[in-house]
């Protein structure tokens, strides 16, 4: 039977709707008013511009408002849901999720009630409010259900998938909640196995943040760093659900996608050593060979005469300048200025005279052959150019490289001069680097959330920790699902090449929440080999049948597929097809040859429900039900296939299926036998 007060909360939902509408009419009247009170015309702009923005935020049609009640020890009681809504007198009707009065609806326990009697989550279908689940911390046998109403948490994970991520804003867990809720000032390490929300937790932890630090992050702005164009598709919608439209998301290579397309692709073994962070050394060496100075010194000419600065002063105006802390390009103005002084004052002799300094300097640096002297001690560097140098000419690449990347290091990495704006996904960190070497340090925004950030090789993390103002930093991954070539082992590794923040915090989510456990008991079997030391995750679900495995001839495991994935696709919302990179196209082929259209991962289109993937382009998706085709061809698929499978296995949330011919890995086979026993 439902909860008794469920017409009582209905009630409630239905004026928390009327106060909300009658916020959207306010704002709207203040909008169409044109007699705006403001100073000038720019602030009335600047005003109707904020008001609109409210009025958009105002606009929430399809989302539920309110998902819960908490009743304090006090008497006070608050209703929480994804906004504020006030009455007509500014009193509060619903508290924004984020608000630090709603912290208990998240954190409070048996054992730690958060100073609640009561706590109810409503359980809703479609927007209509239908059962209350209520947890009575002051009468602990209230905590196992209310009148067998399943917990909202589990209703939520049983539902089918769309292609694309939902907020989690009614179901965030104390684990998830603690981590979103941490200080801004943190850089915060959150280790996480699969299906314990990693990327939910990134994502509201950036909505929590917007609410928290409004005016500061309004000017430095958030950036949200995913792994590739596929996942943006799949979370582009969670932010703006939470009514935060304004955080930056990308990929590390969009950061310069602007600037420089992506022509070519690099062998991992190349894209190993470009991401090695010994590179940064090699290109500070070579912006460093633009620094020469003459054994005979220097001789510039002003008017008539010349004036020579000998060798060791010259040296001493270049090692005053590097010793700045500064970029190269401002160290080498600084050397200028330095040597005109020094010039000045050999001309004058330390006498007064109506010649000053400044058009001393100008007519010195306006005369052709001294421009040139000075030039040629210390070259201009163009960042872009210094790295297509390093890239393409082997003599100055020798230079900068000297005991710093062996010989062999040195020729995997070069490439023809006909090619040398053939720029790979892995140039663009080194031109990042060179650029804050040379010119100074990007735009710097006020927070930066990574996600899948245990791929990332060392360059590409220092090249978004020169992003983050104060390292203020959420860096989101799992060990056991790194595959990048260059890939730090160890979270510790990661901070080393962030910059060493002092204000790293390191975090965990031990609990999944997406994969049934049997899924996830399965995926485990693999990280004794995919990730020693990487302690395994835990389900919450206790639901779900356990992986169908089915064995084919070799000519026969395609069109199996097709079929299975086929009948799936009229039971399931989502299913994805996972295969190794060689076994990709023949399955989309044997697909589509029977008349249907696939879907683009992350693509949501319930008229394509189904879709064929790389398992390297699974991480962080998921799906209603998933076929791992050929485990052991995806398992020997580079140094981390291992890793690989563990991604496949981990996207289904409610039909796993492995599909081979080949005999499945031998730990596999163990854990069929198991389930079998």
């Amino acid at each position: 039977m439902p909860h008794p007060d469920v017409s009582f909360e209905r009630a409630r939902l239905d004026f928390a709707q009327s106060c909300l509408e009658a916020m959207r009419r306010r704002t709207a009247e203040k909008v169409a008013n044109e007699d705006i009170l403001a100073a000038n015309e720019a602030d009335a702009d600047a005003v109707r511009w904020q008001l609109q923005r409210r009025l958009a935020s105002l606009d929430d049609e399809v989302a539920v408002l309110c998902f819960g009640r908490i009743d304090e020890e006090s008497g006070e009681r608050w209703y929480v849901g994804r906004r504020h809504i006030e009455d007509g007198d500014g009193v509060p009707v619903v508290v924004d999720w984020r608000a630090g009065v709603a912290t208990p609806f998240y954190r409070a326990t048996l054992a730690d009630p958060f100073g609640l009697d009561r706590r109810r989550r409503f359980v809703f279908s479609a927007r209509e409010l239908t059962d209350v689940f209520e947890e009575d911390f002051t009468d602990p046998d209230s905590l196992a259900g209310s009148g067998g109403v399943p917990d909202p948490l589990l209703a939520e994970l049983g539902r089918a998938r769309t292609g694309q991520m939902r907020d989690i804003v009614a179901t965030i867990q104390a684990e998830q909640d603690a981590i979103i809720r941490a200080p801004i000032e943190t850089c915060l390490v959150v280790q996480g196995g699969p299906g314990t929300g990693k990327t939910a937790v990134g994502l509201h932890r950036a909505a929590f943040l917007l609410y928290e630090h409004r005016a500061r992050l309004a000017r430095e702005g958030v950036l949200v760093v995913g792994p590739n164009p596929v996942f943006l598709r799949y979370i582009s919608q969670v932010l703006p659900s939470l009514g935060e439209t304004s955080a930056t998301q990308t990929t590390v290579d969009g950061l310069l996608a602007l600037r420089f397309r992506v022509v070519s692709e690099d062998a991992r073994p190349v894209a190993a050593i470009k991401g090695d962070a010994r590179l940064a050394d090699v290109i500070a060496r070579g912006a460093a060979d633009a620094v020469r100075v003459p054994a005979d010194g220097l001789t510039v000419r002003f008017r008539t005469r010349r004036l020579t600065l000998e060798a060791h002063d010259v040296r001493e105006i270049v090692d005053e300048a590097r010793r700045r802390d500064a970029p190269f390009a401002t160290q080498r103005e600084r050397f200028r200025k330095s040597l005109v002084r020094r010039a000045y004052d050999r001309y004058t002799g330390g006498v007064a005279i109506e010649l000053d300094e400044n058009d001393f300097g100008a007519a010195l640096l306006a005369d052709a052959e001294s421009r040139k002297a000075i030039d040629a001690c210390w070259r201009s560097v163009s960042p872009v150019g210094l790295v297509r140098s390093l890239l393409t000419q082997r003599a100055f690449l020798a230079r900068a490289a000297a005991g710093v990347l062996s010989d062999d290091e040195q020729r995997a990495i070069l490439r023809p001069r006909d090619r040398a704006d053939a720029w790979t996904a892995d140039d663009l960190p080194l031109i990042d680097e060179a650029e804050a070497f040379v010119r100074g340090a990007p735009r710097r925004f006020g927070h930066v959330v990574v996600d899948e950030a245990q791929d990332l090789s060392p360059m590409q993390l220092r090249m978004l920790a020169r992003r983050a103002q104060r390292h203020s930093m959420t860096v989101l991954g799992d060990l056991a699902q790194a595959t990048g070539p260059a890939s730090p082992s160890t979270w510790e590794a990661t901070l080393r090449h962030l910059g060493r923040p002092v204000n790293a915090q390191p975090a965990e989510l031990t609990m999944g929440y997406r994969l049934p456990g049997s899924f996830l008991a399965l995926a485990n079997r693999l990280l004794p080999t995919a990730a020693p030391g990487v302690a395994a995750s835990r389900s919450v679900r206790a639901d779900g049948d356990p992986p169908d495995t089915h064995e084919f001839a070799p000519e026969q495991l395609v069109p199996a597929i097709a079929e299975h994935a086929l009948a799936l696709a009229k039971e399931f919302g989502t299913v994805a097809v996972i295969a190794g990179d060689g076994r990709v196209d023949a399955l989309r082929r044997a697909i589509e040859d029977r008349g249907v259209v696939l879907a683009e991962p992350g693509e949501v289109d319930p008229d394509r429900p189904l879709v064929v993937l790389a398992a390297r382009l699974a991480k962080g998706l998921e799906f209603d039900a998933v076929i791992v085709a050929e485990p052991a061809e995806i398992a020997e698929e580079g140094p981390h296939g291992v890793r690989l499978l563990f991604v496949a296995l981990t996207r289904a949330v409610q039909h796993l299926a492995l599909a081979h011919a080949r005999p499945l890995p031998a730990v596999l086979v163990d854990a069929a036998a198991d389930e079998d026993a």
